[in-house]
C-alpha cells in the first residue's frame, strides 16, 4: 500500500517542485500574520498612528491575496499526481476483475470503482493538507521565533503532544474504518441479494430466517459505526490539547512576556499566530488525516488486497518450449466451494495434441482458463515451458474461448494484432505463425499473402469476401457467431503462439469446417489443447483428457470406452459424426 503511494509521489518530480514552491507563497500569512498584527497595534494604532497600522494591515491582507493564488496552484499540481494515481488503481481493479479467482458480479465491480473514486479523492485530500500543515507550522514557528522566541517554550510543547496523540490514534482509526467499510459493504451485498429473492422467501416461508441474518448484518454494522464514532473523539481531544491548550499557556505566561519586554502588540500577535495559523493547521491535519487519511488506507486495502498483483506485459517470460505441466493443481470459485480440478497432475508434451471431454460442469473451461495462465491455481503450479503460467508473455500462447473477441476495426487489424512475436529471438510453431513473423518486417501485400494462406487453410475465403476484403471495416454485432469464431480463429492461427488452447472455439461451424479448422492447427505445428464441442474433435485428437467431478483420466478413445462408463455415456450421447 505505501509502494502506491510513493509511487504516485515520485512519478512526476516536477509537480513536486512546483507544488513546494507555490507552498512557500501559500504560507507567507502563516508567517507574518503575528508581526503585522503586533507591529500594527504597537507602530502603529496605540502609537497614534493610524495610516501605520493600516499599512501593516494591508501588507497582511496582500499576503492572503497571494496566498489564495498559490492555493489554486497547488490544488493543480495536486490534481496532476492524482489523476495517474486514479487511472494505477481503476486500471488494477480492471485486472483484479479478469483475472479473479471468483466471480465477479457488475454491482462488485462498480463498488470497486467507487473505492477508486474514494482513493482519488482522499489521497488528494491527504497531500494537500500534509503539505499545507507543514508548510504552515514551519511559518510560523519562523515567525515566533522572530517575534517573541520566549513564547515557543509556551507553545511547541503542547502543539507537540496534541500531534502525538492524534498520530498515535491513526492506527485504530484505519482498522475501524476498515472494519466498518466492510460491514457496510456486507450489509449492501445482503440486502441485494434478499430484495432479490424476495418471491422465493415468501413462496417458502423464511421471512423470519430472512429478517434474524439482515438484522444480524444491521447489528455488526452499527456496531462497526459506534465503534469507529468512539475513536474520532480521540480527535477532538487531540485538537483541544494541541490548539487550544497553547492559547491558555501564553495567556497564563503573559506576565512573564512582558517582564521580558514583549509588548501588549506583541501578546496578540503571539494569539494571532496560535489562534490564525497553528489551530487552524492542526485541525486540518485531525480533519484531514483522520477522514480522508483513514478513508484512504482502508480503501487501498480493499483495492491492493483483491488480488495478488500480476507481472506486467513487458516483465512476462517467453517460455523455451510449449510443454505444460499442472502438479497438484486445485482450483475452486470460492473459499467454500468445491474444487473444479483437484490435485490435478498432468503433462502435454510439446507438439502434443489434446482433447478435453467431460460433462458440464466438470472443469473444462476452468483447466484451459488455468492452463492459458488466466486463472491462478489455488494450489499447485502450472508451468508452460518450464514458466509460471501466469507469468508467460501472452504472446507466447493463445486462448480462443467460446464466444469469440472481435472488435471494430479492419479485418486485417482483427486478424493480424496477436501475431507479434514476443522477442527478437523468440521461436515460432511450423507453418503460417512463423511466415506471420517473418512478414512483419516487410509491406502490406506481404502480411496479406500470409493471411491469404491462412485464411486458405482454415476455410475462411467466403467470411473475407462476404466482409469486403482485409481493408474493410467490421461491424461485430453484424457478423454471425460461425463467423466471428473464424476470425478468432485465423487471428490465433498466424499468431506466434506455439501453444492454441481451443475452448470450444468451433461450437458454431458445421462439422465439415470444425474439422478442417482442427486439422489445421495440428499441420501449423506447436502445443494444441481442444475443449471438445463434438466427439470427432475427441476422436481426432492424439490423446484424451476426461475431467468427471475433480477427477481425470487420460488415454485414446478406445481405452475410455472400455474404462470409463462416463466416457462411453458420453460418447453415446454425442450425435454420430463420420470422423474426417
Amino acid at each position: 500500500m505505501r509502494g502506491v503511494v510513493w509511487g504516485a509521489l515520485r512519478r512526476e518530480p516536477r509537480l513536486l517542485v512546483r507544488i513546494g514552491v507555490w507552498s512557500l507563497l501559500e504560507a507567507a500569512p502563516a508567517v507574518l500574520i503575528g508581526h503585522a498584527v503586533a507591529r500594527a497595534i504597537e507602530d502603529g494604532f496605540a502609537a497614534g498612528s493610524p495610516g501605520t497600522g493600516l499599512v501593516w494591515l494591508a501588507a497582511l491582507g496582500a499576503a492572503w491575496a497571494l496566498a489564495a493564488v498559490a492555493a489554486r496552484q497547488v490544488v493543480l499540481a495536486v490534481a496532476g499526481i492524482a489523476e495517474p494515481f486514479r487511472d494505477d488503481l481503476l486500471t488494477r481493479v480492471v485486472e483484479d476483475a479478469v483475472h479473479a479467482r471468483e466471480p465477479r458480479d457488475s454491482a462488485a465491480v462498480a463498488r470497486a470503482g467507487l473505492q477508486v473514486e474514494l482513493a482519488r479523492d482522499a489521497f488528494a485530500a491527504v497531500v494537500t493538507t500534509v503539505r499545507g500543515f507543514a508548510f504552515t507550522v514551519a511559518g510560523v514557528v519562523v515567525g515566533l521565533s522572530t517575534l517573541v522566541p520566549g513564547a515557543l517554550v509556551l507553545v511547541l510543547p503542547a502543539f507537540v503532544a496534541g500531534l502525538t496523540l492524534f498520530l498515535a490514534s491513526l492506527p485504530a482509526l484505519a482498522r475501524r474504518q476498515r472494519a466498518f467499510l466492510v460491514a457496510d459493504e456486507e450489509l449492501s451485498d445482503a440486502m441485494t441479494g434478499l430484495a432479490g429473492g424476495l418471491r422465493d422467501i415468501v413462496a417458502c416461508g423464511d421471512e423470519d430466517r430472512a429478517d434474524a441474518r439482515l438484522s444480524a448484518r444491521v447489528a455488526r454494522q452499527a456496531a462497526a459505526a459506534r465503534s469507529l464514532a468512539r475513536m474520532t473523539a480521540v480527535r477532538t481531544a487531540a485538537l483541544a490539547v494541541g490548539g487550544w491548550l497553547p492559547v491558555v499557556l501564553v495567556l497564563a505566561g503573559t506576565p512573564r512576556l512582558l517582564a521580558g519586554g514583549a509588548g501588549a502588540g506583541v501578546i496578540v500577535g503571539t494569539l494571532a499566530y496560535v489562534t490564525q495559523s497553528l489551530a487552524p493547521a492542526l485541525n486540518g491535519l485531525i480533519q484531514g488525516l483522520g477522514v480522508s487519511g483513514v478513508r484512504l488506507a482502508a480503501t487501498l486495502a480493499r483495492i491492493t488486497a483483491a488480488a495478488p498483483p500480476r507481472p506486467p506485459v513487458s516483465a512476462r517470460l517467453t517460455p523455451p518450449g510449449a510443454e505444460v505441466r499442472l502438479r497438484g493443481v486445485t482450483f475452486a470459485y470460492g473459499p467454500h466451494s468445491e474444487p473444479v480440478v483437484d490435485r490435478l497432475d498432468l503433462r502435454i508434451p510439446e507438439g502434443d495434441h489434446l482433447a478435453v471431454v467431460g460433462p458440464s460442469g466438470a472443469g473444462k473451461s476452468t483447466l484451459a482458463a488455468l492452463v492459458a495462465g488466466t486463472l491462478r491455481p489455488g494450489a499447485g503450479e502450472v508451468l508452460v515451458g518450464g514458466i509460471p503460467a501466469p507469468d508467460v508473455h501472452p504472446a507466447a500462447r493463445v486462448l480462443i474461448p467460446q464466444e469469440a473477441y472481435v472488435f471494430r476495426g479492419t479485418l486485417r487489424d482483427n486478424l493480424t494484432y496477436l501475431r507479434e512475436p514476443p522477442t527478437e529471438e523468440a521461436e515460432t510453431p511450423a507453418g503460417a505463425a512463423g511466415e506471420v513473423r517473418g512478414a512483419g518486417s516487410g509491406g502490406g501485400h506481404e502480411v496479406d499473402a500470409v493471411l491469404d494462406r491462412a485464411v486458405a487453410e482454415l476455410g475462411a475465403r467466403e467470411l473475407v469476401e462476404a466482409v469486403g476484403g482485409y481493408g474493410a471495416v467490421v461491424d461485430p454485432g453484424a457478423l454471425p457467431a460461425g463467423q466471428r469464431q473464424l476470425v478468432a480463429l485465423v487471428r490465433a492461427y498466424v499468431a506466434p503462439a506455439r501453444l492454441v488452447i481451443l475452448d470450444e472455439a468451433t461450437c458454431h461451424l458445421d462439422p465439415a469446417a470444425e474439422a478442417r479448422v482442427e486439422r489445421a492447427f495440428v499441420r501449423r505445428g506447436g502445443t494444441l489443447v481442444v475443449v471438445a464441442h463434438r466427439l470427432t474433435s475427441a476422436l481426432r485428437a492424439r490423446r484424451i483428457l476426461l475431467l468427471d467431478g475433480g477427477r481425470a483420466i487420460v488415454g485414446g478413445h478406445d481405452e475410455l470406452v472400455a474404462a470409463s462408463p462416463l466416457y462411453a455415456d458420453l460418447a453415446g450421447h454425442w450425435e454420430p459424426e463420420t470422423v474426417s
